[in-house]
C-alpha cells in the first residue's frame, strides 16, 4: 500500500517543449539545433544545461534567466504543457485518499506557475523554493517530510533514472520510471530504470500500484 505519491515535473507532469523552444529563440539558434543538442548531452549522460553551454560557452544561467525574465520572455506553463494523464491521474489518487506532492528540479517561478494551474495536488514545491536539487539525498529529505508518509509507503515517479530512481531508492522511497521523454525513453532499458519497483508508461497506471 501506498499512502503517498510524489511526481518529478519535467517530462512527467509537464512537456519540455516550450522550454527548450524558448530557449533556442532566446539564443537565436533554430529550435532544431537545440533539440538535438539536448538528445546529444543526454545520450552522453551530460546535464541537459550542457546544450546551452556548447551553444554560448561560458553562457551565465543564473543571469540569463534574470535577463529573460525582464524582457517579458521568462517561463511559462499553462494547461498546454501538462501531459493528457495529469489531471485524470492526480484527481484518481486523490480520490482514492492517496496523498499527491509534486516535487522536481525546477526554478521558484515554476513553483509558483504549477501552483497557478490548480492541479489535483496536496503539495507543489521545486528545487528552487527548496535550495536543494536532484540528485542530492536532502533533496528527498525534504520530499518525506511533505509526503507526510514512511519512506517505504512513498512512491516517487520519474523519468530519469539518475536524478529520480537512483536516489529515491537510496532514500528508501518506492519508485516507478516512467516511459515518457527523451530521458525515459532512452534509458527504459537500462539497469537504473529496471531496479525500479515498478515501470510504467502512464500515470494512469499509479492508481492501481498505490492501491493494490
Amino acid at each position: 500500500m501506498i499512502d503517498t505519491v510524489v511526481l518529478d515535473v519535467g517530462e512527467t507532469i509537464t512537456r519540455d517543449d516550450r522550454h527548450w523552444g524558448s530557449w533556442a529563440d532566446w539564443l537565436g539558434v533554430p529550435r532544431h539545433t537545440l533539440s538535438a543538442l539536448v538528445g546529444a548531452v543526454v545520450a552522453q549522460g551530460r546535464g541537459n544545461a550542457d546544450a546551452v553551454r556548447l551553444l554560448r560557452p561560458g553562457i551565465d544561467l543564473a543571469a540569463e534567466y534574470a535577463a529573460r525574465e525582464a524582457a517579458g520572455r521568462g517561463e511559462q506553463l499553462d494547461e498546454d504543457d501538462l501531459y493528457d494523464d495529469v489531471r485524470p491521474a492526480l484527481f484518481a489518487l486523490r480520490q482514492a485518499g492517496v496523498r499527491v506532492v509534486i516535487a522536481g528540479n525546477q526554478t521558484a517561478r515554476a513553483g509558483e506557475l504549477l501552483r497557478g494551474l490548480d492541479l489535483p495536488a496536496d503539495v507543489i514545491a521545486t528545487s528552487g523554493e527548496w535550495g536543494v536539487a536532484k540528485p542530492e539525498p536532502e533533496f528527498f529529505h525534504r520530499v518525506l517530510d511533505v509526503a507526510q508518509a514512511p519512506a517505504d509507503r512513498t512512491l516517487y515517479v520519474g523519468d530519469h533514472p539518475a536524478n529520480d530512481v537512483i536516489p529515491a531508492a537510496a532514500a528508501g522511497l518506492r519508485t516507478a520510471h516512467l516511459r515518457r521523454g527523451p530521458w525515459g525513453n532512452l534509458w527504459t532499458s537500462g539497469d537504473a530504470a529496471k531496479a525500479a519497483d515498478w515501470r510504467i508508461d502512464s500515470l494512469m497506471e499509479l492508481l492501481d500500484i498505490a492501491t493494490r
